[in-house]
C-alpha cells in the first residue's frame, strides 16, 4: 500500500474518534442538565463535572495531536505527489528522447506509457491510439488500415499471429510494414505483469543485407561462369520459361554456334532445332524441355552427329528450369576402338605365351622333379658321408691312437741318444699327422652340422689364462714375446668353438712371426667384447686377404701348416654369429679379431676347491683296458705298466668278466666306444658295475666326436677322452679322478 493510502486511512479513523468524542460530550452535557434528581447532593454533582471535564480535556488532547500529524502526513504527502510528478516528468522526457519506439501495457494488457516514436510507426491510427487503450484494440485498428504488410494478404491472420507473439513476450521478431519499412519488435514481461515494447527501424540494415546479398549473388555467378568456361564439357542452363540462363565458351565450340546467338535465339527450342536440323543429331529424345517437370530423373544418351558422337546429360532443375551438358567422346570412342583391338591382340598373345608357359611349367615340374631327386641323393650322399667320417675317424685313428700309446711308452724309457730323437720325430710327425686328421675331421662335422654350438655364459679371462699357458711354450722356442691382456669379462658364446678359433688364430700367429711378439687385447665396448690377435709378422695383401679363409691356403709355403685353421675359423665363427675381421698391412704385421655379445654373470661351480678324496699315486693302479684292437690293448698295457698301474686287457664284456674272480675288481675302467658285435662302451660299463656289485670309475675312450655321445656320457657321469689319447691328458685325468 503506498504511503498517501496509510496517510488517508489513518486521517478518516481520527475523524471517526473526534466524531465519536464530540457526541459523548454533547450526550454527557445534556445529561447533567436535564438531571431529574435536582435536589441530589451537589458534592456529586461536582465530582461528576470535574471528571468529565478531565475527560473531555483528554480526548481533546489527543484530537489535537491526531490532528497534528495529519498535517505533517499531509505535508509529506504533498512532497511525494510532486516528486513523483517530477520522476514521471523526467520519465516521459527520457522515453520521449530515445530514436525506439517505447510503450508499456499493465497486467491487465492496458496502455500505460508510450512515445512519439512508437506513434510514428502507425502513423495513420495515431490519433486513435491513447492511455487505457487494450493491445487487441490497437492491433485491430492497425490490420483494419493494412498499415502491416501481413494484413493486406489475411488480417485475420495477422491479428492472430501478433497476438500470440504479444502473449508469449519472450524476445524480438521482425514485421514488414506496408509503406516499405522494417520494424524489429523486442517485448519482455515487467514484474508485475505487464508488457514492455521497444520498435526499432531496421529498414537501413535490411537494405544493406539486401545489397550485400546481390553483391554475393553476382560473385557467385562470376564464380558460376568461370567455372562453367574451365569445362571441356560444353554446358547450357535454361531457366523456368525456357530462355537461356547461362552456357559456356566450350558449347559453342563443340556445337558450332554461330557468334551472339544467346543474344539472338537463346532459348531451348533454338538450341534443340541447332542441333537436330544444323548437325543431325539423333538424341532420342534427350533434349526435349522438362524444365516444367521438376525433381525428374536425369536423361543420359550417347549420339551420334555425322563423324561425331556426343555424350548428352539432361537435368531437371527442382525449381524449374533445365541444365544440358554436351560431351565431346569421338576421341574416346576411338581410343576404346582401338583398345579393344589391341586387347584382342593381347588375348591372342596371352593364349600363344599361356601355351608356351604350360610347355615351359611342364619342363621346369621335371627340372624340379630331378632336382628332388638329386637333394635325396645329396641328402643320402651327406648322410653317407656323416657316416664314413664317423667310421673313417674311428679308423684311421685307431692305429694313430697306437702309435701315440707306442711312442709315449718308449719315450718313458731309458734310451740312447739316437735313439730318442728318433722317437722325438716320430711322436713329431705323430701330432702333425694328428693336428691335420682332426683339422679334417672338424672341418667335415661343420660343413655336415655334426656340430651344433653350445651357447652360454663365462669368463673370458678365464679361456684367456688357459691359452696363455698353452702357447706359452711355442712362443718362447720361437723366441717371440707372448702378450694376453685379459679382463674378468662375461661373453655369451660356445667355449670350445670360441677356444678353437682363439687357437687358430694364435697358432697361425706365431708360426708366420719370425721376430717380434704376439699380443692378444679384449675390449669391451656397447656392440659387445672384441677380441684381436696381432702380430709383428710380414703381413697379407689386401687382394690376398680373402683367400686365407679357404682350405688348404698358404701363403707362405716355407712353413709347417696345413692351411685349415683359418677355413675352421670362418666356419665356427659364421656358426656362431660372430663377425671376424681381418686388418693388415704387408711388412707391418696383421690384426684378427672376433667381436661377442656380451654375457651375464653366472655362479661358477668349477671355482670352488675339490676337498673330497685323497691323493694317490699311479703306482700299483689295478686298470682294466676295454678295446677291440689289439695294437691298442698292447700300446695301453705298454704305457700305463711304465706308470705302475696292473694293467689288464679285454676285448669286450665277457672277457672282462672272466678277468675278474671271487670279489675282486678293478680301480678304474678304460673302454673304448665303439666294441665288436654291435657293443657300445656306456652298455658295458653299466653291466660290469652290475657285475662288480657296485660303482666302478670308468673313462670313455673314443673317436667319436659328436654331441649326441658327449651328451649322453655327461649323463652317466662318464668322462670322454678322444682319440688319439694324449698320455698327459690321460695322466692327468686318472690323477684327478683317483682323488
Amino acid at each position: 500500500m503506498s504511503k498517501r493510502a496509510e496517510t488517508d486511512t489513518e486521517l478518516d479513523r481520527l475523524r471517526e474518534d473526534n466524531r465519536k468524542l464530540r457526541k459523548i460530550n454533547a450526550a454527557l452535557i445534556d445529561r447533567v442538565e436535564r438531571s431529574s434528581d435536582m435536589v441530589g447532593n451537589a458534592f456529586s454533582m461536582f465530582e461528576t463535572a470535574i471528571t468529565l471535564e478531565a475527560m473531555v480535556r483528554e480526548r481533546t488532547g489527543e484530537l489535537e495531536d491526531a490532528l497534528g500529524r495529519l498535517a505533517t502526513a499531509n505535508a509529506e504527502l504533498a512532497q511525494a505527489h510532486a516528486t513523483a510528478e517530477e520522476a514521471q516528468t523526467r520519465l516521459r522526457d527520457a522515453i520521449d528522447s530515445i530514436n525506439e519506439g517505447f510503450v508499456l501495457f499493465d497486467a491487465e494488457d492496458r496502455l500505460v506509457l508510450f512515445n512519439e516514436a512508437y506513434l510514428s510507426f502507425w502513423p495513420e491510427i495515431a490519433d486513435q491510439i491513447r492511455q487505457g487503450q487494450s493491445f487487441d484494440e490497437i492491433v485491430r485498428l492497425a490490420a483494419a488500415h493494412h498499415h502491416a504488410l501481413g494484413s493486406l494478404v489475411a488480417p485475420d491472420r495477422w491479428v492472430s499471429d501478433r497476438l500470440a507473439r504479444h502473449s508469449i513476450a519472450d524476445g524480438g521478431h521482425v514485421q514488414a510494414l506496408s509503406d516499405g519499412r522494417w520494424v524489429q519488435i523486442n517485448e519482455l514481461r515487467t514484474s508485475e505483469g505487464g508488457i514492455v515494447g521497444i520498435y526499432t527501424d531496421i529498414t537501413e540494415v535490411k537494405a544493406q543485407d539486401a545489397r550485400n546479398r546481390a553483391l554475393e549473388l553476382a560473385e557467385r555467378n562470376l564464380i558460376l561462369q568461370s567455372t562453367l568456361d574451365n569445362l571441356s564439357e560444353g554446358v547450357c542452363l535454361f531457366d523456368a520459361q525456357g530462355r537461356v540462363a547461362a552456357w559456356n565458351d566450350a558449347l559453342q565450340h563443340l556445337l558450332d554456334l554461330p557468334g551472339g546467338w544467346a543474344q539472338e535465339s537463346g532459348s531451348h527450342g533454338a538450341l534443340v532445332a541447332w542441333c537436330r536440323e544444323h548437325l543431325g543429331m539423333a538424341d532420342e529424345g534427350c533434349l526435349d524441355w522438362r524444365g516444367d517437370q521438376p525433381g525428374g530423373d536425369p536423361r543420359h544418351a550417347l549420339v551420334h552427329a555425322g563423324t561425331r558422337s556426343f555424350e548428352l546429360r539432361s537435368t531437371a532443375l527442382e525449381r524449374g528450369g533445365q541444365v544440358i551438358g554436351f560431351t565431346d567422346v569421338t576421341a574416346m570412342l576411338r581410343a576404346q576402338a582401338g583398345l579393344q583391338e589391341t586387347a584382342e591382340t593381347l588375348e591372342r598373345r596371352v593364349a600363344e605365351r599361356t601355351a608356351e608357359l604350360e610347355t615351359e611349367i611342364a619342363e621346369r615340374r621335371a627340372i624340379e622333379a630331378q632336382l628332388r631327386d638329386a637333394k635325396t641323393a645329396a641328402e643320402k650322399a651327406n648322410l653317407s658321408k656323416t657316416s664314413f667320417l664317423a667310421a673313417a675317424s674311428h679308423d684311421l685313428l685307431q692305429p694313430l691312437n697306437a702309435a701315440r700309446l707306442f711312442v709315449a711308452a718308449l719315450g718313458d724309457r731309458r734310451l740312447a741318444l739316437p735313439t730318442r730323437a728318433l722317437v722325438n720325430q716320430t711322436s713329431t710327425a705323430l701330432d702333425s699327422v694328428e693336428d691335420l686328421l682332426e683339422a679334417l675331421l672338424e672341418i667335415s662335422r661343420l660343413d655336415a652340422g655334426a656340430i651344433q654350438p653350445e651357447v652360454g655364459d663365462f669368463r673370458l679371462d678365464r679361456l684367456l689364462d688357459t691359452l696363455r699357458v698353452e702357447f706359452a711354450p711355442m712362443a718362447r722356442a720361437g723366441g717371440l714375446e707372448l702378450v694376453i691382456a685379459s679382463e674378468p669379462a662375461w661373453v655369451q658364446s660356445d667355449i670350445r668353438l670360441l677356444r678353437r678359433i682363439l687357437q687358430n688364430f694364435l697358432s697361425n700367429a706365431l708360426r708366420y712371426t719370425q721376430q717380434g711378439s704376439v699380443r692378444v687385447d679384449c675390449k669391451s665396448g656397447p656392440d659387445g667384447v672384441r677380441i684381436s690377435v696381432t702380430d709383428s709378422g710380414p703381413g697379407i695383401p689386401l687382394d690376398k686377404q680373402a683367400l686365407v679363409f679357404e682350405e688348404f691356403r698358404r701363403l707362405d709355403t716355407r712353413t709347417s701348416g696345413k692351411g685349415l685353421g683359418l677355413a675352421i675359423v670362418k666356419r665356427a665363427s659364421d656358426m656362431l654369429g660372430h663377425p671376424i675381421t681381418l686388418e693388415s698391412t704387408p711388412g707391418r704385421g696383421s690384426t684378427f679379431a672376433i667381436c661377442l655379445p656380451a654375457g651375464e654373470p653366472v655362479t661358477d661351480p668349477d671355482s670352488e676347491p675339490n676337498i673330497s678324496g685323497r691323493d694317490r699315486t699311479m703306482r700299483g693302479l689295478n686298470v682294466l683296458v676295454i678295446d677291440n684292437e689289439r695294437a691298442i690293448q698292447t700300446g695301453m698295457s705298454t704305457l700305463l705298466g711304465g706308470w705302475g698301474c696292473s694293467v689288464r686287457t679285454a676285448g669286450g664284456f665277457a672277457d672282462a668278466t672272466a678277468l675278474f674272480t671271487d670279489d675282486a675288481k678293478p680301480d678304474i675302467i678304460l673302454i673304448d666306444y665303439h666294441l665288436n658285435d654291435g657293443e657300445t662302451g656306456d652298455h658295458v660299463i653299466d653291466r660290469l658295475r652290475a657285475h662288480f656289485g657296485g660303482p666302478v670309475p670308468a673313462v670313455m675312450i673314443s673317436a667319436d666326436r659328436g654331441k649326441d655321445l658327449k651328451v649322453r656320457l655327461d649323463a652317466c657321469g662318464i668322462p670322454l677322452l678322444s682319440k688319439p689319447v694324449k698320455p698327459a691328458q690321460l695322466r692327468a685325468l686318472l690323477r684327478t679322478m683317483l682323488k
